[in-house]
């Protein structure tokens, strides 16, 4: 089964919490922190693997969730980091985040691997934390959630030509004649119902990707006989071969089809209605009206398209198609603007310079990948109509979800932490008053001047300043 849409809900794996131990050993009355960190969670990636074909095996399992890692333990020792979860996907699979919209990745490329999910950093152990005048800190950071998302998951197939017309023109018996592939070929309409990709060589070292599509019809664009899935695996197709039947015995116009399948393509994307093609007059064997055949191939050739007349099931006329496909192709790689100074911009993740063929399917396939999330401390606080205060600010909210909020201790260091950061401040400003409601991601608490002012005092003292 051919499935090329599916959507997965993917969790990566939590940090490992900290530890909170002291040194214990014979004669050492009083060791110090020895807390070890919390081991990394397991990310969940996505590898495009040239030898799957079909998102199949998601239909059937669509959650998947990475491993947590460890809690430090004592004797400074850190936890193991979670295992990543690699799902491997075909190539030409577009990963979108279902929620937002936002793409990920697109990936085209052999072994090409994205982060979709990045696992939770592990806590801190408590000997992180010591310093002069906290010498024996009784806490440790928690473990931060791993991120989580709905993907959708879209297989766009990775041809170089693309064969495309109305149902029944002959488009499996070309690519059964010019490759070992060997589609569902039977008269009636809509006998293929999923892509077929086929290999053609023309000879050493010289080979191509075709892609036979189902038949389109009129309405395709908007999902009329579920055209609007095979338009999008033409997005990737360098050169399309548009197959007429000029035999006569459908009784149906080859110039009318011809316009209706330009037509679908340009309403799906108006970049396929520029996409290169070379025009296939097919089934000449059946010619019932040799004239009208004549007529049809002189008025597309007036109009500058590169026309040839074939018999896909008697084999007449297709080498010759073939090999003037390939003589497209490499035109159009030799088109590429700017091909050396690409290669020499993007290599390998391994520093490896890209071929020349890599460098051109690359620039034309560009991989977009969403925007990261900062490492700034940017913060700022709305309020929200019930007049709870909101701080919103990535750093904070990370902050205050990897602290034990039944440790005192813990709960003491962040409050100094946000009054160092101004947040008191700035709440005070905007008219806060006590007992006011704080958010801070999923955390809530109350705004107490009393024990700000105790805070400061504490401070104070240590450092010998007068009240």
């Amino acid at each position: 089964m051919f499935v090329d849409q599916v959507e997965v809900w993917v969790e990566a794996g939590a940090g490992g919490g900290g530890a909170a131990t002291f040194r214990r050993e014979k004669f050492v009355p009083r060791g110090g922190p020895s807390g070890g960190d919390g081991g990394s969670g397991g990310s969940i990636i996505l590898e495009a693997d040239p030898n799957l074909s079909t998102l199949l095996d998601f239909r059937y399992s669509r959650h998947y969730r990475a491993s947590r890692g460890q809690d430090g333990q004592a004797k400074k020792r850190a936890g193991a980091d979670g295992k990543d979860l690699i799902l491997h996907v075909p190539q030409g699979t577009v990963v979108t985040d279902a929620d937002t919209g936002e793409t990920i990745a697109d990936l085209v490329t052999a072994g090409q691997r994205v982060v979709a999910a990045k696992g939770g950093a592990g806590g801190r152990g408590n000997r992180r934390f010591a310093s002069s005048v906290r010498q024996a800190p009784r806490f440790a950071d928690l473990g931060e959630p791993g991120q989580s998302r709905r993907l959708r998951l879209d297989l766009k197939l990775v041809a170089d030509v693309g064969v495309v017309g109305f149902p029944s023109v002959g488009k499996s018996t070309l690519i059964a004649a010019a490759s070992a592939a060997r589609p569902k070929i039977a008269e009636y309409p809509f006998t293929t119902l999923t892509p077929n990709l086929g290999m053609v060589s023309i000879g050493p070292s010289e080979s191509f990707v075709l892609a036979d599509m189902p038949g389109l019809v009129e309405g395709a664009h908007a999902g009329a006989g579920i055209g609007d899935r095979f338009l999008r695996h033409i997005e990737r197709t360098r050169l399309l071969i548009h197959m007429l039947d000029v035999s006569g015995l459908t009784q149906r116009d080859p110039m009318a089809d011809f316009r209706a399948v330009n037509w679908e393509m340009a309403l799906h994307s108006p970049d396929l209605a520029s996409r290169p093609q070379v025009i296939a007059l097919n089934k000449t064997d059946l010619v019932t009206d040799a004239d009208q055949c004549d007529r049809i191939a002189l008025e597309l050739q007036r109009d500058g398209w590169e026309v040839h007349r074939l018999s896909a099931a008697t084999h007449a006329g297709v080498r010759e198609l073939l090999h003037a496909v390939w003589l497209r192709l490499g035109a159009l790689e030799s088109d590429v603007h700017g091909l050396e100074a690409y290669a020499a911009e993007h290599r390998h993740d391994d520093g490896a310079p890209l071929t020349a063929g890599e460098a051109t399917h690359q620039a034309a396939h560009v991989v977009y990948r969403g925007p990261e999330h900062t490492k700034d401390r940017d913060w700022r606080i709305e309020r929200d109509p019930d007049g709870t205060w909101a701080v919103v600010g990535r750093s904070l909210e990370r902050l205050v979800q990897r602290t034990d909020l039944n440790n005192d201790q813990a709960v003491a260091r962040l409050q100094h932490t946000l009054e160092r950061a101004g947040v008191h401040r700035k709440l005070r400003d905007m008219g806060a008053c006590q007992d006011d409601t704080v958010r801070i991601g999923d955390a809530a608490f109350v705004f107490d001047d009393e024990d700000l002012e105790r805070i400061r005092h504490r401070r104070r003292r240590r450092k010998g300043e007068p009240d």
